[in-house]
């Protein structure tokens, strides 16, 4: 069984079978929930030595992970007593983003130049954010991916962030600052990486 952290062959396969059902659903549209992170991460940490089974599918906080915490170098997660409060914000703000932009953009638009933005803006400050919560013990990185991917599929774009192994471009160092609230180095990346992704710049309107 590989570790949950390595780069094998099993979750390559996990997390391309969570893609794929991402992308299936895209165009319908559906309220993000936390509860699909949940399901995301219990899904692809299928099959996997996880150092604790209570790790997959659960938030830090939850029964039996009430004192799990979270450090990336010399930044902290939040605090695993304060993760229900921080989630319940992250999803009534990212479901009034959401809103306002499908209002904005229905399905089969055309993006020009500042509807991209606002899309690329979006998924950064989504995956930005999740990090800077890191409200799972494992995964927190590529359940951020995926939910920026989530995003670019709703709005007509590919899903042009690597799911594994995690991006370079700066990412990391993005990262680290959305730890500490700054998502905008994220929305940098991103553009980058969507600019560098086969066929990225056909997204855009140059008129």
């Amino acid at each position: 069984m590989p570790n949950w952290d390595e780069d094998s062959p099993r979750l390559r396969d996990n997390l391309t079978q969570v893609l794929k059902e991402i992308a299936r659903r895209a165009g319908l549209r559906e309220i993000p929930t936390v509860e699909l992170a949940r399901r995301w991460q219990r899904s692809f940490m299928e099959g996997l030595n996880v150092p604790d089974s209570r790790y997959a599918g659960a938030f830090r906080g939850e029964r039996g992970l009430e004192n799990i915490q979270v450090k990336v170098g010399a930044n902290r997660g939040v605090n695993a007593m304060r993760i229900a409060a921080a989630l319940r914000r992250f999803e009534a703000t990212l479901q009034t983003l959401v809103a306002d932009l499908d209002k904005l953009l229905p399905i089969g638009h055309e993006l020009d130049a500042d509807e991209l933005a606002a899309v690329i803006d979006l998924c950064a400050w989504v995956h930005a954010e999740w990090i800077r919560i890191h409200p799972f013990a494992n995964g927190n990185g590529r359940t951020a991916r995926l939910w920026a991917n989530s995003l670019a599929m709703r709005y007509g774009l590919p899903p042009f962030i690597r799911l594994r192994p995690r991006p370079n471009s700066g990412y990391a160092e993005a990262g680290a600052k959305a730890m500490n609230g700054d998502w905008r180095p994220t929305a940098i990346v991103l553009r980058r990486l969507l600019d560098d992704f086969p066929g990225g710049s056909d997204f855009l309107d140059e008129e």
